[in-house]
């Protein structure tokens, strides 16, 4: 709510104003579990009387009922919203509040403190100008402190207030609260802060939240309070160069084609020349259109629709930009990447990458670090778990425009997708283009696919048949290439086993490494299918991403997916390895249908079992499916086969 000024009363519409033109400071509270974040905010809306008359009677119920301080009222309630937050006092959820004085206006951000949360506390650390980083005065600088002190500088946060908290249980003792300081500065000076503030309270007394406290006369230094209404924090984004992601191109008739986005930074007016980032081309602007008129000039955080003089090829996620001072323009990045997923980032594994109104497929094609956020350091790691962060190259599908992220946060950052769910699973802050991103180029050949193909009589195809161990793959996929073969197809089957003997001798049997085995056949495949031939793939391959992933690297109507649908106790009960009874025992680890997932394929083009028929006659009626779709073609001499 709004602070309670008489103006209300007296000129609405001066009080308006008022509002309008006060300065918006968004900031978070973060620190460990128990230093006193939501009662840190409650007491600043308490004490500065931001608090409704209705809240506060149900906020005395509460206290009451669930509260933590007896017959005391208990100001976390009025942030931890949620029942679990409530039964267990701890925020589990970012909690937004927006309140205001009579110099500032605010959006306050609570997060999470507990390590499983670290998801949550970098969202709310993502939009805010200023981090309030809790201590509690009897545990001083902990684990949680250091991770959070480091999720703030690597968001971009440059302006720290150290609330060094409960001082009322350490009597309010100076020599406890400057060794914490010490402590903390040390540790920060690593981290890049520009402003570094230190303040003794107790949010739950209220010393030096509001007003200075008369418990700790040997502080000379300004109130949270205080800091927060004057604390300088400049608008980056309006000094650095003009970007503006396009959300949408509006057409509504003949007349009018506007490009529609928000600034991401710098200013923008009519008669400036602006340029497509991607592809160099320029145009002036002519107009800058809102709901409420045109303007003279946009900046920074304005939505607008720009008119151009020239009619130039711009789509959704182009991004316009200052002519002589243009963002990078790169498929291949490297990027700090922090994992909000249960299931681990694997390397190798397409996700989506969205920035900005573009979005691509991505790979992480190698995991250069993993970064120990309790102690900076970097440590080696094939995978990143759920919280964690890495240093990653990464490979997108197109190239996109960016600039890094230290030197603009508002074209700098991205999240990931997962293909198959369209849940965000990362989110990532990017470093710069990868060098070899710009010296690498397609070489035309004269030589095409259509060509060699039609030298062999026959449609490029992969037929890639997937099921568990035991199901019968290999068997069934040798029958057909037979079949085919004596059909005169020119084919060549890959078979999981052979292919670990050479190309893939080095992977072993984690997440990681079936994730980087299917990508090499996957890419293996797609050259044999270059060359004209059909080739068989025979991979227990186990998730569906990694086969949609094969799918897509081929043209509509060339990968035709055969699910070798055998149950596992039939395949169990075949274990012509031995390796379900190695499994069964321990003795195997990762062994998929066991202690590893399958994900059955959802909509194959073939789905045999052969618990129900013979190997061969599931080989003959994948061939007549085949023959009767696709694969009809003419020998030399006219006839049909």
């Amino acid at each position: 709510m709004a602070h309670q000024s008489d103006l209300i009363a007296e000129d609405i519409t001066a009080y308006l104003k008022a509002q309008e033109e006060k300065s918006m400071l968004r900031f978070i509270t973060c620190g460990s579990v128990d230093d006193g974040k939501s009662t840190l905010i409650g007491r600043l809306l308490w004490d500065s009387k931001l608090v409704f008359e209705d809240h506060l009677a149900a906020l005395e119920v509460d206290s009451k009922k669930v509260g933590t301080q007896g017959d005391d009222i208990d100001y976390a309630l009025l942030l931890d919203g949620l029942q679990a937050e409530r039964e267990q006092g701890i925020t589990i959820d970012v909690a937004y509040r927006f309140f205001s004085t009579e110099k500032r206006k605010f959006i306050v951000a609570d997060t999470p403190g507990h390590e499983q949360y670290t998801r949550n506390m970098v969202t709310g650390a993502s939009t805010a100008d200023l981090a309030v980083i809790l201590i509690d005065a009897r545990k001083g600088v902990l684990t949680q402190t250091r991770r959070h002190s480091y999720l703030v500088s690597l968001v971009g946060i440059r302006k720290v207030l150290v609330a060094i908290n409960k001082m009322d249980l350490v009597d309010y003792s100076a020599g406890t609260f400057a060794g914490i300081e010490q402590d903390y500065r040390a540790f920060a000076a690593q981290l890049g802060f520009e402003e570094i503030t230190c303040i003794p309270i107790s949010a739950l007394r209220g010393d030096n939240i509001i007003n200075p406290s008369g418990q700790t006369d040997w502080y000379q230094g300004p109130t949270l309070m205080t800091c927060l209404e004057t604390v300088q924090v400049d608008n980056a984004a309006l000094g650095l160069p003009f970007r503006m992601p396009v959300q949408w191109v509006n057409r509504p008739d003949l007349d009018f084609r506007g490009f529609c986005g928000t600034i991401a930074s710098g200013r923008v007016a009519p008669g400036d020349t602006v340029t497509v980032a991607g592809s160099g081309q320029q145009s002036r602007v002519a107009r800058i259109v809102t709901m409420d008129g045109d303007l003279e000039e946009a900046v920074a955080g304005q939505a607008i629709t720009l008119i151009l003089e020239d009619e130039i090829d711009i789509s959704r996620g182009d991004m316009l930009c200052d002519p002589l001072n243009r963002p990078a323009h790169a498929d291949q990045l490297e990027a700090r990447v922090v994992w909000m997923q249960d299931d681990a980032l694997l390397p190798g594994r397409s996700y989506l990458l969205k920035t900005g109104a573009t979005t691509v497929p991505v790979q992480i094609t190698d995991l250069k670090y993993k970064v120990n956020v309790n102690t900076l350091e970097q440590m080696a790691g094939k995978t990143l778990a759920l919280n964690e962060i890495g240093v990653c190259n990464l490979s997108l599908g197109k190239a996109v425009s960016f600039d890094p992220y230290q030197e603009n946060r508002g074209t700098g950052n991205f999240i990931l997708i997962d293909r198959m769910t369209n849940a965000t699973v990362g989110a990532g802050m990017i470093d710069f283009a990868l060098r070899r991103a710009t010296n690498i180029h397609w070489q035309a050949l004269d030589v095409d696919k259509g060509s060699r193909a039609s030298m062999k009589n026959q449609k490029p195809a992969v037929l890639w048949f997937t099921g568990l161990s035991g199901a019968g793959k290999s068997t069934i996929a040798n029958l057909v290439e037979k079949k085919l073969h004596s059909l005169g197809k020119h084919t060549y089957l890959l078979d999981g086993d052979n292919v670990r003997h050479g190309l893939n001798r080095d992977l072993g049997f984690t997440d990681a490494d079936r994730v980087e085995n299917i990508r090499r056949v996957a890419e293996a495949a797609r050259l044999f299918v270059d060359a004209g031939m059909v080739v068989l793939v025979s991979f227990i391959s186990p998730f569906r991403s990694e086969r949609s992933m094969a799918r897509e690297m081929l043209e509509e109507e060339e990968f035709y997916e055969v699910y070798v649908n055998t149950p596992l106790e039939v395949c169990e009960a075949r274990d012509p390895k031995g390796l379900y009874k190695k499994a069964r025992a321990g003795q195997l680890q990762n062994f998929t249908g066991i202690d590893s997932a399958y994900e059955a394929p959802e909509n194959p083009e073939i789905t045999v079992n052969t618990a129900e028929s013979q190997p061969d006659e599931l080989a003959e009626e994948i061939v007549r499916t085949i023959l009767g779709d696709d694969f009809v073609y003419e020998i030399p001499d006219g006839t049909e086969r």
